[in-house]
């Protein structure tokens, strides 16, 4: 089974087995027709148990897609147990069932251990914005995202996931493998991409959100932000908290994904030109 899906406004695009984002590297998906029997077999074989996960998650007003990380993580088995001590249907460690006041013991309990991942899933999309970087931070915890993040300069997951542990990639790939079987996969790609317009940044270690919807162009290293931000009479700090690391991309790569405010970037479209002119002139290239 072979499917090409292309989306212009969303920039999202499955080719035979990847998954692209605005043309970069998402993840691997496997969409062969055994992957596809298998996942849908274990959902058929526990067709009562996912009616109740997702009933749980509609209540909360979480997508029922979710039921697939109880899919990959257990095959709905109430009574499983990892090598790392994780236990029941969506395999809560000790600690983490603990910090949602569920015992170690009710970690088996279908009802209640659903409940606490119930919780744990919305806490996390209230932070991350989308159920990629979830699913991701549910497998490593959240002190594993925030430092591959702040490795990668980037809030986002195909860019921040080579800094996560391996097992945590390939638990993000099967997680999609599962969403392309139940055909829900595209309703994940456009989350994750529709989260890019909030930038997350860091700044003296304290996890920010911009609150401005953000529009994405692209710039390359003859351009200076000091000089973008006069012409847009804008303070350069504002410009370095819609692009963190981009000094870093420009110096690395030459060019970079640049985003502004919705409301700036046709400014900025305009004066482009006269932008890089006076850049290079002044000789700051992509100097602050």
């Amino acid at each position: 089974m072979k499917t090409i899906v292309k989306n212009i406004f969303t920039g999202i695009m499955l080719l035979g087995t990847v998954a692209l984002v605005n043309g970069q590297f998402l993840a691997a998906s496997d969409t062969s027709e055994s992957s596809v029997r298998k996942y849908q077999g274990i959902i058929n074989s526990n067709k009562d148990l996912v009616e109740f996960i997702e009933q749980l998650l509609l209540q909360k007003g979480l997508p029922k897609h979710l039921r697939n990380l109880a899919l990959i993580e257990s095959h709905f088995n109430r009574n499983i147990t990892s090598g790392a001590g994780a236990v029941g249907v969506w395999q809560l460690m000790t600690a983490h069932a603990n910090q949602y006041g569920l015992s170690e013991q009710n970690r088996t309990d279908v009802y209640k251990s659903t409940k606490t991942a119930v919780i744990s899933l919305a806490n996390l999309y209230k932070k991350y914005n989308n159920w990629v970087t979830v699913v991701a931070a549910y497998n490593c915890g959240e002190g594993n995202i925030a430092k591959a993040m702040q490795a990668a300069g980037s809030t986002q997951y195909h860019e921040f996931s080579q800094y996560l542990p391996g097992e945590t990639i390939n638990h993000v790939k099967k997680y999609l493998n599962a969403c392309y079987a139940t055909g829900e996969l595209q309703s994940v790609l456009s989350n994750y991409n529709s989260s890019r317009i909030n930038k997350v940044f860091f700044e003296e270690g304290n996890r920010k959100v911009t609150s401005a919807a953000l529009s994405e162009t692209e710039i390359n290293a003859g351009f200076s932000l000091k000089v973008i931000a006069d012409e847009l009479d804008v303070e350069v700090d504002k410009i370095l908290a819609w692009n963190p690391g981009i000094t870093e991309e420009l110096q690395r790569k030459g060019e970079s994904t640049f985003y502004l405010p919705v409301d700036l970037m046709p400014d900025f479209l305009l004066r482009k030109n006269k932008i890089l002119t006076r850049s290079i002139k002044e000789g700051n290239s992509f100097q602050q």
